[in-house]
């Protein structure tokens, strides 16, 4: 059976003739010395200004659901000012296999991580703050770091790092505060969310490791500087991780509303090679050869029924689309919490007819039971992995009919030979200094 685990060989780059804001081309993690060398840590003056320089920015978060930063810091925030004490959370534990871009902030960054989770914390009042992390480099580096930090920085702020063992949920948001405070890293039920009661009982931003990564640059240079990469509606850039192909997997910094034919190009992959990608990780579903024509940005790929989700894109080439959902399928089955019956059971029987739909054997009452999963699913349980799942089932009944219709047939000539199948698709394995 063929496999798609990326090695550990990962390129690194900014998109030709870009200036880097976020990765830098030096292999070695980035010291004190330097971060600071590079205008790090700058003092803050007035904490409502930089909330109102989010605000005009228009930063959206990168943890995949691209909600509004300044929203989530102006609800903390509030709650600060009615008395109550607040809490700041750096996530970093991505959860998403075919994603790289936190791991690798936080073990080459990490004094860029620890800067935006100052400025955050600045900005909402508070004195505690948690790096969240499920990876055993990206602790060590984070502690590092914070061992190399004086009085001053980040002065009155109390980070603590929390690790925890890696999963697809233990990511989300209610699943970091219920860790925190010493439960398991499963998500719990909304509402109360985080900004309303997370933490200990308090008020808690809980915001992704690039997105606070995001928070010195804009510090440093202000809102035209920072909207001068991008959209209107997606402005700046962002890290992008892309496996498939054929090709080692890499991470790219990138604007905003770049072409996803010159990401092509930069990658190295002809156009006519590609059928089709999987989007946003596994949370944004699949697509067909639409995506040739599309810009990355968030208005775009929603107008086409697709996301950027945490940023990572794999690439369709040799295997099979309903191969690949079969795959994705059994992982969401394995990895879903166990904690909410519609997902237990649903991931479970959409992975089966995925399953047998990839082996030849699915009926037409399987694929009809899969078409109205796909929609009386959606939005159950606690956390999004049954929306996930939802997606990958109905992009690949929409995007790929005709693929479909050979396997009910049994005529898949890619899978009769060599059937896709990974235990975390596309997965990306980085390691330190890369």
């Amino acid at each position: 059976m063929k496999t798609t685990t990326a090695p550990t060989d990962l390129t690194v780059a900014v998109w030709p003739d870009g200036k880097p804001r976020l990765l830098l081309a030096k292999p070695e993690v980035e010291t004190l010395a330097e971060y600071r060398s590079r205008d790090g840590y700058r003092p803050l003056i007035g904490a409502d200004g930089l909330l109102e320089e989010v605000d005009r920015s228009g930063l959206l978060g990168r943890g995949g659901a691209a909600f509004p930063l300044a929203v989530k810091l102006r609800a903390v925030r509030d709650a600060g000012r009615r008395g109550l004490d607040t809490v700041v959370v750096a996530n970093g534990e991505e959860g998403e296999p075919a994603s790289v871009k936190d791991r690798w902030l936080l073990r080459n960054r990490p004094h860029l991580v620890l800067d935006g989770l100052r400025l955050a914390s600045k900005i909402v009042g508070s004195r505690r703050a948690y790096v969240y992390v499920s990876d055993a480099a990206a602790s060590h580096a984070v502690k590092a770091a914070l061992g190399e930090l004086d009085a001053d920085c980040p002065g009155d702020l109390r980070v603590t790092v929390v690790k925890v063992q890696p999963g697809y949920v233990a990511g989300e948001e209610t699943a970091a505060v219920r860790a925190i405070n010493g439960g398991p890293t499963k998500p719990t039920d909304k509402p109360p969310r985080p900004f309303e009661e997370g933490v200990a009982g308090l008020p808690t931003l809980v915001s992704n490791v690039e997105t606070l990564a995001n928070l010195p640059y804009l510090h440093r240079w202000g809102v035209e500087t920072f909207r001068s990469e991008g959209t209107s509606m997606s402005p700046g850039t962002f890290l992008l991780t892309i496996t498939g192909g054929g090709k080692p997997p890499a991470l790219y910094e990138v604007p905003h509303g770049l072409a996803f034919t010159e990401l092509l190009e930069m990658h190295g992959v002809p156009a006519e090679q590609v059928q089709g990608v999987l989007m946003g990780g596994y949370f944004a579903g699949l697509l067909n050869r639409k995506i040739l024509d599309a810009t990355l940005d968030h208005e775009t790929l929603r107008r086409i029924g697709s996301g950027l989700g945490a940023g990572a894109i794999s690439l369709l080439t040799q295997d099979c689309p309903v191969a690949v959902a079969a795959s994705v399928m059994a992982y969401f089955d394995r990895e879903n919490a166990g904690q909410c019956g519609s997902c237990f059971n649903g991931t479970a029987a959409m992975s089966a007819v995925t399953a047998a739909l990839r082996d030849g054997v699915a009926t037409e009452e399987d694929l009809a039971r899969l078409e109205r999963w796909s929609v009386v699913l959606r939005g159950r349980g606690a956390c999004a992995t049954l929306d996930a799942a939802t997606n990958i089932a109905a992009s690949l009944l929409a995007q790929f009919p005709q693929v479909v219709e050979r396997h009910m047939r049994a005529d898949c000539g890619e899978c009769r030979t060599e059937a896709f199948t990974a235990h975390r698709p596309y997965e990306v394995e980085a390691v330190a200094g890369a």
